[in-house]
């Protein structure tokens, strides 16, 4: 029997488990079991684009890998939404003075204060829409200033101006307060200052909306020529559902709570002759140690490059495919992620048979978990990558004083093939990063040149000569790394020490500290520089 045959196999005894594949057959079951599906997601580029964000992004993507499985056709579309307001400047932008000077008008016509793009939300965009493509990601992005500008949307308008009555019982359904008689379900940017500091909202039941702004002054906008009228999010988000005829699209936590956007939204898209995507909640992200949800218009923000700097980019998907979009997780940068590189590894070692004691369901999930992280859909390995753990990778670029070079040469020996040696620079450049930005002060260390006068006057008679004794030693064979363990239990004894005080002393003559790497394996590595430092204490 084939691979795949045996997987299909499998899923059907156990039952398909991973999260993607229901919301995937949930899709097929309620739209009908047609050939192409519309899968939708956007944002704000009110600011940085933060990790929490980008769940959002990939929960789409996994989606669309699972209908494409099923041999569907998959059109995944992401909205900026650079028309609406520019209503806060985060704390960590540039030129402050310049941004709030913007407030209130369309992001897309704020600049940018890195003068790198044509505008503020281009900058942001432009960061997602890079680095995105790292993590195999690659949807046709929708630019809704440039759709509104273009007046693509004006029957919708005026139908939802002709249905505002109807518009407005639905939202009042869930308010404390009702819309005023004078509500209209649009705001618009005036042609003069280019804000949407306007009041007075008039229609003339044609094509016409007339305002007033500060001054006084009153404007008459065209809907159908001059491009400023946009809907309210609460019926644009229907509205671009029945446009874009989108089949799936998820939402925050914030959005799913009762009479929240996505509760008015399927009622008010059927206005617009079209029924409600198939939904499901995503809920928040944090960052281990930081301080809860994250949030753009704070500035304090982790993104997706961020995330990249630690993380390999299958480790990022695979963090993501593991998790299902209802559970809050948190994002480490602290040790734990240690523990995520050995988690993926396992699941990889699962995926290629070489884990032993898996149970049928443990095999077919963490199976299916692998597929959705490869970064380039449908292309697994054929083997086994190599696999340095992480914390040794750390130890090595310590060793070696953070040299990337010297450190993919120690492990010449165990690299197959390019795909591996590729494995190991990215896992190295990521150990690195982790190293100079993130690890705790326990895990960082640099090899002694020489011992200070200092170390050597606060050690004792008996632990100088247990570390001359461990010297020798060292010196006298290759050694084993369980049997220089058991070597040093035997030197403390012989020299009257506590297992502390003898490590204790071994860390300070070789690295200045009072802990370090598992003792007996890192002076096997740095053997020659460890003789010279224990026999000159």
């Amino acid at each position: 029997m084939s691979e795949p045959q045996k997987n299909k196999k499998t899923k059907e005894k156990i039952g398909i488990l991973h999260w993607a594949d229901q919301i995937a057959d949930r899709v097929i079951q309620q739209k009908g079991d047609r050939e192409k599906y519309t899968i939708a997601s956007g944002i704000t580029p009110s600011g940085a684009v933060h990790i929490g964000n980008f769940r959002e992004i990939i929960t789409q993507d996994l989606i669309g890998r699972a209908l494409r499985s099923r041999g569907k056709k998959v059109r995944f579309i992401y909205s900026w939404d650079d028309y609406d307001v520019f209503r806060k400047v985060p704390i960590n932008m540039p030129n402050q003075k310049m941004l709030q000077s913007y407030l209130r008008k369309p992001i897309v016509d704020v600049p940018d204060p890195y003068g790198k793009e044509e505008s503020y939300a281009r900058y942001h965009e432009v960061e997602v829409e890079e680095a995105i493509k790292k993590v195999g990601i690659h949807p046709e992005f929708l630019y809704q200033s440039k759709k509104y500008r273009a007046c693509e949307y004006a029957d919708q308008i005026i139908q939802a101006l002709k249905n505002k009555e109807k518009i407005k019982t639905i939202l009042d359904k869930y308010r404390v307060d009702p819309l005023p008689e004078t509500w209209l379900p649009v705001t618009v940017f005036s042609l003069k200052d280019k804000t949407d500091k306007v009041k007075n909202l008039c229609w003339d039941e044609k094509h016409t909306i007339s305002y007033e702004l500060e001054d006084g002054t009153v404007e008459h906008a065209d809907i159908y020529k001059s491009g400023n009228v946009k809907l309210l999010w609460r019926i644009d988000w229907p509205m671009r559902w029945a446009w874009e005829k989108v089949d799936c699209e998820p939402a925050g936590k914030d959005h799913s709570t009762v009479g929240g956007s996505f509760d008015t939204g399927k009622e008010i898209v059927k206005i617009f002759n079209w029924e409600p995507p198939v939904y499901h909640m995503y809920n928040f992200i944090s960052i281990k140690g930081g301080a809860g949800k994250i949030s753009s218009s704070s500035g304090e923000v982790i993104t997706l490059n961020d995330c990249l700097e630690i993380y390999e980019p299958q480790i990022i998907r695979w963090l993501f495919a593991g998790t299902r979009p209802s559970a809050e997780f948190a994002i480490s940068f602290d040790a734990d992620v240690i523990k995520i590189y050995e988690d993926f590894d396992k699941c990889e070692r699962i995926y290629f048979g070489e884990q032993k004691n898996v149970s049928e369901k443990e095999l077919a999930n963490q199976k299916r978990i692998y597929e959705f992280s490869c970064v380039e859909e449908g292309k697994i390995p054929k083997t086994i990558l190599f696999q340095p753990g992480f914390r040794h990778l750390t130890n090595v670029l310590q060793q070696n004083e953070l040299d990337i070079k010297k450190t993919i040469g120690y492990f010449e020996k165990q690299i197959k093939n390019k795909e591996d040696k590729a494995r190991l620079q990215t896992r190295a450049v990521c150990a690195k990063n982790w190293i100079e930005k993130y690890a705790p002060e326990e895990f960082k260390f640099t090899i002694n040149h020489a011992i200070s006068e200092n170390v050597k006057a606060e050690l004792t008679k008996e632990q100088k000569a247990a570390l001359h004794e461990l010297a020798k030693q060292l010196a006298e064979k290759v050694w084993e790394d369980k049997d220089l363990h058991e070597e040093c239990y035997i030197i403390l004894k012989n020299n009257n020490l506590e297992p502390k005080d003898f490590f204790s002393a071994a860390y300070k003559a070789l690295i200045g500290k009072e802990k370090g790497p598992k003792l007996a394996a890192f002076l096997i590595e740095i053997k020659e520089r460890a003789i010279k430092l224990l026999k000159s204490v």
